[in-house]
């Protein structure tokens, strides 16, 4: 019996040591990151090998839908809105999957990146997107499969699908253009109202150009066509650092009265404390 326990523990401890020996991944994940005129691009999938099989039309078959890779289905995600023939794909992630044939590619982007393969039961309101592509052959073999990011451009990319003798592209659009238009308008118009009033309250806090942090105030609450009650209490504070308490008083009672409207108890009572500070209650 005693022979039988030590011969036990030693097949466990043999099998524990083993659990934790790495072996490598027949399909190995794979992360790419890409920056497409401004937008990023990341794109995970696992790549298997053909091993000497036949992959398209026999491991994936025609007509029916591929994972389009190995393991969790292929994810790709986008940080702005992109279109892909001719329809929009939100920022976000999707899971892509194909339907390979003899000589184009179904392609469907699917909001649901959480399937182990293809889904169990597919769901058409999941279908952000879908289009075809031809397919074209290569003049030699490709071991492992591959996706790439090619034909960058400012405003678009091209994914490509590689394996065995076939590839496939898929091009996307980036919204460059526009965010860089936007930003230039947006730059050329000036500084915004929330500028000017956070530069103001920093020259106050920090004791800085007081002359520079009344003109910013004072651009600041010319542009705010109903100021909120905390902005109008730095205000006053402002007011009464360089030495105009008429003005911090009146803009104090203003910040007083919102504030009681909004039912922020804090700043009435702050507002209350600094009017019978000046002199004002």
């Amino acid at each position: 019996m005693k022979k039988f326990t030590v011969l036990a523990f030693a097949l466990t401890l043999m099998f524990s040591i083993n659990a934790q020996i790495a072996t490598p991944q027949p399909s190995p994940y794979t992360k790419i990151e890409q920056k497409v005129g401004l937008t990023d691009v990341t794109l995970e999938y696992s790549r298997p090998g053909m091993r000497e099989r036949t992959i398209f039309g026999d491991l994936v078959p025609y007509g029916k839908m591929w994972r389009t890779g190995a393991n969790k289905n292929t994810m790709i995600s986008f940080s702005d809105d992109v279109v892909v023939d001719g329809q929009t794909l939100k920022a976000g992630s999707y899971a892509i999957f194909v339907t390979p044939n003899e000589s184009n590619w179904d392609v469907v982007f699917y909001t649901d990146t959480e399937n182990w393969g293809t889904p169990a039961k597919w769901d058409a309101a999941k279908v952000a997107a879908k289009t075809t592509v031809a397919t074209m052959k290569l003049p030699m073999m490709v071991e492992t499969f591959t996706i790439t990011f090619d034909n960058l451009s400012n405003n678009s990319a091209e994914i490509g699908f590689i394996w065995a003798d076939t590839m496939a592209n898929i091009k996307f659009e980036v919204p460059t253009d526009a965010s860089v238009l936007k930003a230039i308008k947006k730059t050329m118009a000036g500084p915004t109202a929330n500028d000017y009033y956070a530069s103001a309250v920093y020259f106050m806090n920090e004791d800085k150009d007081m002359v520079k942090a009344e003109k910013w105030m004072d651009k600041a609450m010319n542009m705010i066509k109903e100021p909120a009650y905390w902005q109008l209490r730095q205000q006053s504070l402002l007011f009464a650092k360089i030495g105009k308490k008429k003005q911090a008083v009146e803009t104090a009672k203003k910040s007083l009265e919102g504030a009681k409207k909004a039912g922020n108890a804090d700043y009435v009572k702050m507002n209350m404390n600094s009017l019978k500070e000046w002199g004002a209650m």
